[in-house]
């Protein structure tokens, strides 16, 4: 194992019995077919559940609507990035020529995707009660920070002030397709802003709802190509 490599386990408090797994979960698919996609999914998985249950037992108090939004922000591309870089995990990557001329190892596709992998190699190479405590480490800090005071702003307005902080145009809304008997309509609506290539769309039994929604993809996509 490498000095790099080192530094990187002794980052995340764990030394792997099976050095095969860390080495697939840091190996991108631009490399090798050998690659960490398959322990992405796992990880993805494995992280989803247990930042449910951290935040099931932090808040106990809170409902179902307020709990989803605490871990979509905590298990988002940006956030995972983040802790990514803390780690130093992109100096441990395996990337292609092409990814490593682009500087791969600083997008935080390939950052946050990699950071999952790991989480799913050290469930494998070790057990729930392990990955759990990894986890919990790696998100004490954000974990702390984390109130409902801070989640108290809908998607709309949440884009809107994204917007406006950044001199944007502000969003326009679109309904797409309306379907459906009178008390059972389902509305499919865009959320269009100048300048996303991405389209972000939703669905919702009232148009507010959609609208929520597609706003909240928007954001999204917002904060994931910066």
């Amino acid at each position: 194992m490498n000095e790099t490599l080192k530094g990187f386990t002794k980052k995340i408090g764990y030394e792997f019995k099976n050095k095969n797994l860390l080495n697939t979960a840091l190996t991108h698919c631009s490399f090798s077919k050998d690659n960490n996609e398959r322990l992405e999914y796992l990880g993805d998985a494995t992280l989803g559940l247990i930042i449910a249950e951290i935040l099931f037992e932090k808040f106990p108090l809170q409902s179902e609507g307020v709990l989803t939004r605490f871990r979509a922000n905590l298990v988002k591309r940006k956030t995972l990035a983040t802790l990514a870089r803390s780690l130093e995990l992109g100096e441990c990557l395996k990337l292609g020529t092409g990814e490593l001329k682009a500087g791969g190892w600083r997008r935080d596709s390939i950052l946050s995707n990699a950071l999952e992998a790991v989480i799913g190699a050290l469930y494998l190479d070790s057990d729930y009660a392990v990955c759990r405590n990894f986890v919990s480490s790696l998100y004490q800090e954000l974990l702390n920070e984390l109130s409902v005071d801070n989640f108290n702003k809908d998607p709309k307005t949440e884009l809107q002030e994204y917007l406006q902080a950044r001199k944007l145009q502000l969003p326009v809304y679109k309904i797409i397709e309306e379907v459906g008997e009178a008390h059972e309509r389902l509305f499919t609506i865009e959320c269009q802003i100048e300048g996303l290539e991405n389209m972000a769309i939703a669905q919702g039994r009232n148009k507010r709802g959609a609208e929520q929604s597609a706003a909240q993809k928007a954001l999204e996509l917002l904060q994931a190509s910066n």
